[in-house]
């Protein structure tokens, strides 16, 4: 089954290639999307770190599907904490980013989890993500 059948997420908004592995707590996903000159993301054709967030939701939605064993609704970013930046931008990075994620709550309501965008084993981006989902 593909990734953008499992997560709310269609087309070009789809950003993740692959998933490497998971468990019941976390995910370990690739994506070579950030390179991708069409990337919805993009503003004036660079593709800004903070977009790692984004990349991290889909992972975490892709989470929940996997382990739920049906497509995740959409949800409502609500905060995102202690957020580390250790780039200004993903697009000019050379190598497949690596997308973790692993869940610190899981409950019907939503969802918090922290996350890692890393490339060639060096962290890009960290931090942790709460998403409400709507009844």
């Amino acid at each position: 089954m593909s990734i953008a059948a499992l997560i709310p997420h269609q087309g070009a908004m789809c950003l993740l290639g692959a998933v490497t592995r998971h468990d019941a707590e976390h995910i370990l996903c690739t994506a070579t999307s950030h390179s991708d000159t069409t990337n919805p993301l993009r503003r004036d054709g660079l593709l800004p770190a903070i977009a790692g967030v984004e990349y991290a939701g889909q992972a975490m939605a892709l989470h929940g599907a996997l382990l739920d064993g049906a497509a995740q609704r959409a949800g409502f970013l609500s905060a995102v904490r202690g957020l580390t930046l250790a780039v200004a931008r993903l697009d000019d990075i050379d190598a497949p980013l690596e997308v973790s994620a692993t869940a610190l709550a899981r409950e019907r309501a939503g969802l918090i989890y922290s996350f890692r965008i890393a490339a060639a084993g060096a962290t890009l981006l960290e931090g942790q993500a709460t998403v409400m989902l709507p009844a």
